[in-house]
């Protein structure tokens, strides 16, 4: 596997995974809530997850995303009770963002989702026969293994 390779199969996990996220109800969407694409929200949580206690810009910065959309992403990203902003002692006009000390019901829901129905409907041939039972349980395993080695967690853990 080359770079490019690489990079092609982390879109094709991406779109997995957003195909994975279960869609919040129509009540539960706010204003806010309905602002954002899933991927800056997605690439804002990880590198929050990866790094505590940052500042929009520092986010922006690491992550390559327009400081306007880092702040729309954690305004969605504390209404849905996935992350919590405290001031810079620092410098009190900035926020410092942080995982949730208790996450939300519907963080509860999107980590207790499996990726299941999204990885068989990416593995199904395109004459709509279902992915063979080995195949699919062999795709599962590396990508289980891939999380234990290469998630944010993982790299906290080492």
């Amino acid at each position: 596997m080359n770079g490019v390779e690489l990079f092609l199969l982390g879109r094709t996990l991406m779109k997995i995974g957003e195909q994975a996220m279960p869609q919040p109800d129509r009540s539960e969407q706010s204003e806010t809530g309905a602002r954002g694409s899933v991927r800056s929200v997605l690439v804002t949580l990880g590198d929050v997850v990866a790094h505590p206690g940052a500042t929009v810009g520092e986010i922006a910065a690491r992550t390559g995303l327009p400081q306007s959309q880092v702040s729309t992403a954690v305004a969605r990203l504390v209404e849905t009770g996935s992350v919590a902003t405290e001031p810079d002692p620092a410098d009190r006009r900035r926020r410092l963002v942080r995982p949730a000390a208790h996450p939300s019901a519907r963080v509860a829901e999107v980590r207790a989702t499996t990726i299941d129905d999204a990885l068989a409907a990416a593995l199904t041939t395109p004459d709509g026969t279902a992915p063979d039972p080995q195949l699919f349980h062999e795709v599962a395993t590396a990508l289980d293994t891939l999380a234990r080695h290469l998630t944010p967690a993982a790299a906290r853990s080492r």
